[in-house]
């Protein structure tokens, strides 16, 4: 099957070189013949990148290929499906890759013959020509028609790369809980490091101090379990000391850490369920009522 990519950013050139570059793929019948999108430049680079060929016109690019991916940015993807709506698409198979869109935005793809999906891979892609180093190590999660889903599996896993299904209906909390993981992390650290430096710690001596911390903890987590690399006051059930940084903490620094402390609890309950934390959870949730 021939597949065609429209755009010629950071996910478009990485994504479109490791599939090109992958013999097990090749061999399935599988090959990536070219790119299109706005910039004539960058079309040419990504063409040239990935030894395929440059699409000066959207509908040769529609004629040449099987499977059409989407590699825009997310708020030019509606408008790329109607382009592409003026074209035949009978038989063909459509996808995008946006993390928070799901399927549903190709609208009409039933009269045009069209299976249709989301393909997200759990990366963030940070350069045109060196992120597709990485991808073998990345998971990705399908979501949209059943023809289209098996299809982009089987790309992916002869690739050697694990992939998920997730229902159209779950895929923006699927999405929310990627960014949690990732850039909602990032923020919980810098509050951290703010708190630190509001106790007289400059920037640079917060985050050494704190970098460790983290570190080990990440680290304990993914090569165990939250429940084994769980420690601190909730875990303990140290009711007082919970207390005492509810007490001094204000705003929406006392509102993080009253939610994740919540949050904790379910997992200290699964980690030690035979300890009462009855005056705990009392604590927790007659605060949140405050």
């Amino acid at each position: 099957m021939q597949i065609g990519i429209i755009g010629a950013g950071k996910v478009g050139c990485s994504v479109g070189k490791y599939l090109q570059e992958n013999d097990a793929l090749r061999k399935a019948g599988y090959h990536i013949t070219g790119y299109a999108g706005r910039r004539k430049e960058s079309v040419e680079e990504a063409a040239t990148f990935t030894g395929t060929t440059p699409f000066y016109l959207l509908s040769e690019l529609v004629k040449k290929n099987d499977i059409v991916c989407i590699a825009t940015p997310d708020s030019q993807i509606k408008t790329v499906w109607e382009e592409l709506c003026k074209f035949s698409l009978e038989g063909k198979i459509v996808c995008h890759f946006s993390g928070s869109l799901s399927s549903d935005l190709f609208t009409g793809r039933e009269k045009k013959g069209v299976s249709a999906c989301s393909v997200h891979p759990m990366y963030a892609f940070s350069n045109r020509f060196t992120s597709y180093e990485q991808l073998n190590t990345v998971k990705l999660t399908i979501e949209g028609d059943p023809e289209a889903v098996a299809v982009f599996r089987e790309i992916w896993n002869l690739c050697g790369n694990e992939t998920g299904v997730v229902s159209t209906e779950k895929k923006m909390q699927y999405h929310a809980a990627a960014a949690i993981a990732s850039n909602l992390m990032i923020g919980l650290y810098a509050k951290s490091v703010r708190l630190l430096e509001d106790c007289g710690f400059a920037g640079e001596e917060a985050e050494n101090f704190l970098r460790p911390l983290v570190e080990n903890n990440i680290r304990r987590m993914l090569e165990s379990s939250p429940e084994e690399a769980l420690s601190g006051p909730v875990e303990r059930n140290d009711v007082e000391t919970v207390q005492k940084h509810l007490q001094t903490l204000q705003g929406s620094d006392r509102t993080v850490y009253l939610a994740l402390s919540e949050e904790v609890l379910s997992v200290a309950k699964k980690k030690n369920p035979q300890r009462d934390y009855k005056e705990l959870e009392r604590l927790l949730r007659e605060d949140r009522r405050q």
